[in-house]
Order: structure tokens, then sequence, then C-alpha cells
């Protein structure tokens, strides 16, 4: 079962999130907050695998919550939820600890399926938030891929690289030649060794470090 925690100023909101999430089996909405104040309060005491979390509210935002929240070393992974399509709040977000961005305007498949994917540990990067990122942390020509860190071994920075490129474990494995459980052991061996908290950061860290870069293996 997947716990849901919902962090909206707007009743309304919640009521649709809820509607839309419950329909869903296997998620849980276990609580709901107005303000990210409150949100962090119910994110240790209710313990959720997701937490819905608006941008613009009173008392706390939610980017000021979401980085009290990741800095806490909750397990929950966070989801951005927005009305507004804006660069500054989508580095903010990944900057703060969120492990994905979603407009409200996307389509209720969209958000159940985003919620299965933070569930599961994965990123929630869209093909346009991706290309944003690369812009923002590689620049137009990018930086040459960089030679693996130090802390992981040749087959760890394959899947690094992988993971960069949006690959999903099933992918990865297919790419690599190895099962699924194997691809899910490296990649939580990635994200301990450099200290990251999801996938989303793992490309974040990637592209800002040079790793990988736009047209280039």
């Amino acid at each position: 079962m997947t716990r849901i925690l919902l962090v909206d100023d707007q009743s309304l909101v919640r009521v649709g999130f809820r509607t839309i999430l419950e329909s869903e089996p296997g998620f849980e909405v276990v609580g709901e907050a107005a303000d990210g104040r409150v949100a962090i309060e119910q994110a240790a005491a209710l313990q959720p695998d997701v937490i819905c979390m608006d941008v613009q509210m009173p008392v706390m935002d939610g980017l000021a919550a979401t980085r009290e929240i990741a800095g806490s070393g909750h397990r929950a992974a966070v989801m951005i939820l927005t009305t507004f399509d804006r660069d500054d709040f989508l580095f903010e977000a990944i900057d703060a600890g969120a492990s994905g961005f979603l407009l409200k305007t996307a389509e209720p498949e969209q958000l159940i399926d985003a919620v299965h994917a933070l569930a599961r540990g994965d990123a929630l990067l869209s093909p346009e938030v991706t290309r944003r990122v690369v812009a923002r942390f590689s620049g137009p020509a990018g930086p040459a891929p960089s030679a693996r860190p130090p802390e992981l071994t040749d087959r760890e920075f394959e899947v690094l690289v992988s993971l960069a490129r949006g690959a999903s474990n099933a992918e990865i494995a297919q790419e690599l030649y190895l099962g699924e459980a194997t691809v899910k052991t490296h990649v939580s061996r990635v994200l301990a060794k450099l200290g990251l908290r999801d996938r989303t950061h793992a490309v974040v860290f990637a592209y800002e470090n040079g790793i990988v870069a736009p047209g280039r293996g």
C-alpha cells in the first residue's frame, strides 16, 4: 500500500486529488495539510511514502517545507504540484530535495503514474523537464563526459550514465545484460555512495558534473 499525504491550501484541490488517487488500487491518502508547517508535522506523524506538495501556501510555502522534510532524512518522496510552469520553481524544488514536479493541469492518469513512479523510487522528469534541467546544468554546448567518480565501480558508473539518460530499471537491465534486481541494487549503491536522495538528483548530479552531456554518450 502506497501512503500519500496531500498538501494544498485549497480544500477543493485536496478533495479532487484524494478522489483521483483513492480510485487507484493500492493507494491510500493518509492525511492532508493546508500549509507547509502542518505538512512537516504530518510527515513525521504519518510516515507517508509520497507527499503531493503545493508551492504557494500560507504560514510556510511548499519549497521551504520540502527542504525541511528532505533535510530531516524522511523517507517520503516529495512531488511538487503547482499551477505555475516556472523554471525558478522547478530548480528550487529540485534543490530543496523534491523527487518530482508536476503541473496541476496534468491529466488524472498522469498524477497516478507520477505517484507510482515516486513510490518505486524512480525519477519524475518528463522529457520537457529533462530538457530544462540539461539546459540549466550543462549549458548549450555541454562539457565533455568526465571520468567516473572514484566512489563508484565501473558497473555503477555505467548505471549512473544510464540513469542520467532517463532509463528505467528495465531498460538499464536490457542495455547492460543484468537482472532488474541487480540493477536496483546498483542504483541504491550509486545513490548511497554519492549522497543523493533519489534518481532525480542522480540526473542533476550527472549533468552538473559533466558525466553526461547532450548529444554525447
